[in-house]
């Protein structure tokens, strides 16, 4: 069973992102860049899966510039077997990534495909979703518990109401929830260890892809600033600074 699992460069969590002059997005000039969090989790799910006897290879996919190739070493590190990076230059959208996906799940064949339920960078939620209709895919997204049984794809996920417990056929698609797993920590020896593993680089031209932009950024701003508190006195104080806060007689 063959387990392929996309991950995105992202901007680190721990690094308050800020805005360009021209408000035309993010500035990321020597800005920490790391590993979609909840990339990490679909990834050390599938490296779990391996080392129960389930999966037989892990395949990390990123698609992105050159820089992504660090991302990749991580995904190796953590224990992928082999990596592949898409590499382009384009400013990459949900649609674009899931055509990229699909295009490489009809050559390697996964029997599962996992991925991160959303980016940090724009929480799209998208790409799960339309890499399974272009490829025609059974999916399930949110997942916080996925197991095998037989020729079947047993996933547990979080829904409004509580708890819902799905069964699909393989190939699947599934995105992950943070209750999935805790991703370990990546020690030293295997990350020397990813620098011998192969990493193949392909082009978004060679998959035969149109990654063209279909949305158009029109602005980025700063979220406005948050108002300083006020102590009141008592309680009556207090609703009257609520009322006169919400304009209510």
């Amino acid at each position: 069973m063959k387990v392929m699992v996309a991950v995105k460069r992202v901007l680190d969590y721990n690094v308050k992102p800020r805005v360009k002059s021209d408000g035309s997005g993010l500035d990321l000039a020597n800005a920490k860049m790391s590993m979609n969090p909840f990339d990490e989790i679909a990834m050390e799910e599938a490296v779990r899966l391996k080392e129960a006897g389930v999966a037989t290879e892990v395949i990390a996919v990123s698609c992105g510039t050159a820089q992504s190739q660090e991302t990749l070493r991580t995904a190796l590190a953590i224990g992928a077997d082999r990596a592949i990076l898409v590499e382009t230059n384009a400013d990459l959208q949900p649609l674009a990534v899931a055509k990229l996906l699909r295009a490489l799940v009809e050559k390697e064949a996964p029997a599962l495909i996992l991925l991160g339920k959303q980016a940090i960078d724009d929480d799209a939620n998208q790409t799960g979703q339309m890499l399974a209709a272009l490829a025609g895919l059974p999916q399930a997204t949110f997942a916080s518990k996925v197991s095998v049984q037989g020729e079947r794809l047993i996933v547990e996920r979080e829904v409004d109401g509580g708890a819902e417990t799905l069964s699909l056929p393989m190939p699947a698609v599934v995105t992950s929830d943070l209750r999935l797993n805790e991703p370990r920590y990546v020690t030293l020896p295997n990350i020397m260890k990813a620098k011998k593993k192969p990493l193949e680089t392909v082009s978004a031209e060679t998959l035969g892809v149109d990654v063209a932009p279909r949305l158009q950024t029109v602005g980025v701003e700063e979220p406005a600033a948050r108002k300083a508190g006020v102590r009141v006195p008592d309680v009556s104080a207090l609703l009257n600074a609520l009322r006169d806060e919400a304009k209510v007689l």
